[in-house]
């Protein structure tokens, strides 16, 4: 997924995230994450209510996911809090499975919808995984 510096802005992605949607694949064997890291919204209730009724149904109709899981209770750094709210991670089978469902009508919804609720901002990365 192409992310344009205004997308960027808007979305609060870092740029190291926006690097990332930006890279091309390195083929490995195993799936591909696009892992989500929202921050600590102004509104910790309503991002709640909203995330889970209107977002988590946009982002599971992504052609090609294989599984959906979020984070579930605090979420907390070795040593703070570290200003992170919930986590999600999407799985496909490669980064470009990834990128090519972010291209798609549903993955350009799920992109658009995230300035609906995410105000505290969120990192979005995608990598290639494997067993270690």
């Amino acid at each position: 997924m192409e992310v344009d510096r205004r997308t960027a802005v808007a979305l609060g992605l870092t740029a190291a995230s926006t690097l990332l949607l930006g890279t091309a694949a390195n083929a490995t064997a195993g799936l591909a994450k696009l892992v989500a890291i929202y921050k600590t919204p102004k509104d910790v209730a309503a991002f709640g209510q909203y995330y889970v009724s209107t977002h988590a149904p946009l982002a599971k109709r992504l052609p090609g996911l294989r599984s959906y899981e979020v984070s579930s209770g605090p979420i907390g750094l070795p040593v703070d809090a570290g200003g992170v709210h919930l986590v999600a991670i999407l799985e496909f089978d490669s980064a470009d499975a990834i990128r090519a469902a972010l291209g798609t009508p549903e993955g350009k919804a799920v992109a658009a919808d995230l300035a609906n609720f995410a105000d505290g901002g969120v990192d979005l990365m995608i990598f290639d995984s494997k067993p270690a």
